[in-house]
């Protein structure tokens, strides 16, 4: 079925779920916007008639998200505010025979990779030669990264292979080409990301490729940062340290979910890793790039984690001093080897005490190194301006996630460029710095 919309109608996009959705969305927005069409982001006060909903379907708050926003633009549909509702992405591509049944007012729903049939329902030709074009919805000094599709692991607790397929790298010259697009759009720091980073390069190249794809983004003029997401602990680019290390243009940073350090635990979920390979790693990271940021996240309540699973995990956090950390509890999904093979057996009330004491351990260490930092002077690029501050992150913070640096008002600073701040104060989550080189 088409839907021919017209040139001047805008089209809203509603972009759910994670930094891979956001790219997902930007690369339909532009295939879009080169037809003509008028395309905006719901930030934007847009008077849209046409909405398209890009979903998460990973755990249950993710799905409830997603469900909540459909039935959201469905009532306006029946108000008659919009006059076409599209939904694509996780959710509808893992539940799609149960949404076309349970809300029936969506025009069309559509997977995930599915930018052309979307293109091609709307009544336009999708157009290969826009491979790496990209409608910015980040503040336009910052993009992420998407340098692979899908994911080859089999974490117990993971829906996404079933979603999103087998691992594909997307080819290097590809990556340059797009890194060389988003740099004239004025982006200066790239968040490289993937389900699993770590893999890039195996299936087109039979071998790892993300140290060589690094250096040659890193190539590009008008990029300054580069920063690396979701490393995984198996199959971790040992030549990659070395790249961090000696590329100035490599942000001394690695966000590494390694969710359990329990070998209980890990065995159970399916990491494919023990805690003594996990505990190397880090300290051959550590040993290689002196002061690096790393950034982890933890998974608790998973089905078989007993007390004492629990408390090898809390103490392995005192010790290990990740400078971030997040904490989830453990969802029941359909479809995945834990949701097949294991009860979910751990109250809900447990899992939320044991996250809060996880976070609370962390939240001291966190404390602790940024404490740490006053005194020192600092790169930091300025993200935007809100009530009587700048904000902006250091080299060692992802934007979103990590902590922020907040810089008094003062005649002269842009958003989107790069200064040196003394840091004067600090807490668990944020910094407080004054600019030296206005």
């Amino acid at each position: 079925m088409k839907t021919r919309i017209k040139p001047d109608d805008t089209i809203l996009f509603v972009t759910l779920g994670c930094s891979k959705n956001v790219v997902d969305s930007e690369r339909l927005m532009s295939q879009l916007a080169a037809h003509g069409l008028k395309v905006a982001h719901e930030r934007d006060d847009a008077k849209a008639r046409t909405v398209i909903i890009n979903t998460c379907g990973f755990i249950l708050d993710a799905k409830k998200e997603s469900i909540d926003t459909i039935l959201s633009y469905v009532k306006a549909k029946k108000q008659g505010r919009i006059d076409n509702l599209f939904v694509m992405g996780c959710l509808s591509e893992r539940y799609a025979n149960e949404l076309r049944q349970e809300i029936p007012e969506v025009d069309q729903y559509f997977g995930a990779n599915s930018l052309k049939p979307i293109v091609e329902s709307l009544g336009y030709n999708y157009q290969e030669n826009l491979l790496g074009e990209r409608w910015l919805t980040t503040p336009s000094h910052y993009a992420f990264f998407k340098i692979s599709e899908g994911c080859n692991r089999t974490c117990a607790f993971c829906a996404i292979p079933s979603m999103r397929g087998k691992y594909q790298s997307f080819p290097i010259e590809q990556l340059v080409n797009e890194a060389r697009l988003l740099a004239a759009k004025g982006v200066k720091e790239l968040i490289v990301i993937a389900q699993d980073t770590s893999n890039y390069g195996y299936d087109l190249y039979r071998k790892s490729q993300l140290s060589h794809l690094i250096q040659k983004i890193s190539e590009v003029d008008g990029i300054e940062w580069i920063r690396l997401h979701y490393m995984y602990p198996v199959d971790f680019p040992d030549d990659l340290l070395e790249v961090i290390k000696n590329n100035p243009k490599v942000c001394k940073y690695i966000d590494m979910p390694v969710q359990h350090i329990s070998d209980n635990v890990l065995a159970r979920m399916r990491r494919g890793h023990t805690r003594e390979h996990l505990v190397e790693l880090i300290d051959r990271i550590r040993q290689t790039i002196p002061g690096i940021c790393l950034r982890t996240t933890f998974l608790v309540g998973f089905p078989g984690e007993t007390d004492e699973d629990f408390e090898e995990l809390c103490r392995f956090v005192e010790t290990a001093q990740f400078d971030r950390a997040g904490v989830f509890t453990y969802s029941h999904e359909e479809n995945t080897y834990a949701g097949n093979n294991y009860s979910d057996h751990i109250p809900y009330s447990i899992k939320k005490k044991r996250a809060d004491q996880l976070m609370a351990i962390q939240q001291k260490v966190s404390e602790k190194k940024n404490e740490q930092k006053i005194g020192q002077t600092l790169k930091v690029i300025v993200d935007r301006m809100e009530d009587e501050f700048f904000i902006g992150r250091t080299e060692f913070d992802s934007p979103e996630v990590d902590n922020e640096v907040l810089i008094k008002k003062q005649a002269g600073i842009q958003v989107g460029n790069f200064y040196s701040v003394k840091i004067t104060d600090a807490d668990a989550f944020d910094l407080w710095g004054e600019i030296t080189n206005v």
